[in-house]
C-alpha cells in the first residue's frame, strides 16, 4: 500500500467521522492530552453537590456535566449549536438538567440573582454581565478556558507564522469579571503536551475546534495536511501544546 493511498485514506477517516457534541473518544488512538492539574470535571462535581441551583455555560453534548454525581436541584445548561442541543438533552436526561439553546451573545434566559453556581467549560464567549446578573449574593462562576496561543504549532503548520496571540487572555478574563463586578479568588494556567499520531486525527480536530483554522476544510488544507502527513510518518507523531486556564470569581455578598 502506498504512503499516497494511506493519505488519502487517513483524511477520508478523519472527513466522515461525526463531530457532534463535545466528547473525544474518536481520537482515542489516535491523539492524546495531558489534563490540567487542577481536574475540572472533579471541581465541579464538589462544587455542585453544595448548591441549590447551578447552571452550565456551552454544555457542548453535556459530557463534562454528565460526570456529576449528586447534581443540585435545580440545574440548568445551555448551548449555541442545535445539533448539540439534542445531544445534550439526552446525555443530561438522568439529571434532570433542562438545557437551553441560546445563539452566542444572546441574554441568558434565567432570572435575576437566582443561581448560586455558574460554570463554563471551553466556552467560546463568557457574558461576565449575564453571569453577574444571574447569580445570587455569594454566588460562584468556576471556567477552564482555552488560552489565546493554544496548539499554536498546529495553527502554524495550516496558516504559517503567527502573530502573539490578543485574545482569550487569562488577564483579560480577569479585567471581564472585575469589570462586570466579580471578585476573582482564583487564576491558573496550565501548558499541556498533545500529540497527533495520524492525520485523520488532525482533520477530525480542526473540523470540532473550529476556531483553530477558521474555515477549515480537507480540500482547502490539502497541500499542508499532505506534509503534516509526512512528517507524522518520518517523525512517528506531531507534537503541539494546548494552553488552559482556571478561573473562579464570586459575586460579593
Amino acid at each position: 500500500m502506498s504512503g499516497r493511498r494511506d493519505f488519502e485514506e487517513l483524511l477520508a477517516e478523519g472527513a466522515a467521522a461525526p463531530v457532534e457534541g463535545w466528547g473525544f473518544s474518536w481520537l482515542d488512538g489516535r491523539a492524546s492530552e495531558e489534563r490540567p492539574p487542577w481536574g475540572y470535571a472533579r471541581l465541579i462535581g464538589a462544587r455542585m453537590a453544595q448548591v441549590d441551583a447551578a447552571l452550565d455555560i456551552d454544555t457542548g453534548g453535556g459530557e463534562v456535566l454528565a460526570e456529576v454525581p449528586r447534581p443540585p436541584r435545580v440545574l440548568l445548561a445551555t448551548e449555541s449549536w442545535p445539533p448539540n442541543v439534542a445531544v445534550a438533552r439526552r446525555t443530561l436526561a438522568p439529571l434532570g438538567a433542562t438545557v437551553l439553546h441560546v445563539a452566542q451573545g444572546d441574554d441568558l434566559p434565567v432570572r435575576d440573582a437566582s443561581l448560586d453556581l455558574v460554570v463554563a467549560r471551553h466556552p467560546l464567549h463568557t457574558p461576565y454581565d449575564e453571569i453577574a446578573r444571574v447569580l445570587r449574593p455569594g454566588g460562584t462562576f468556576l471556567s477552564q478556558q482555552i488560552r489565546g496561543g493554544s496548539v499554536h504549532e498546529l495553527q502554524e503548520a495550516m496558516l504559517g507564522p503567527l502573530r502573539p496571540p490578543v485574545r482569550q487572555l487569562p488577564e483579560q478574563a480577569t479585567a471581564a469579571a472585575r469589570a462586570a463586578g466579580l471578585t476573582v479568588r482564583d487564576l491558573r494556567e496550565a501548558t499541556l503536551r498533545t500529540v497527533f499520531h495520524d492525520i485523520a486525527g488532525v482533520v477530525y480536530f480542526l473540523r470540532k475546534v473550529v476556531w483553530t483554522v477558521p474555515e477549515f476544510t480537507v480540500e482547502r488544507y490539502r497541500p499542508q495536511l499532505a506534509r503534516l502527513h509526512a512528517r507524522i510518518e518520518a517523525e512517528g507523531a506531531f507534537v503541539t501544546h494546548a494552553r488552559r486556564f482556571l478561573i473562579e470569581a464570586v459575586k460579593p455578598a
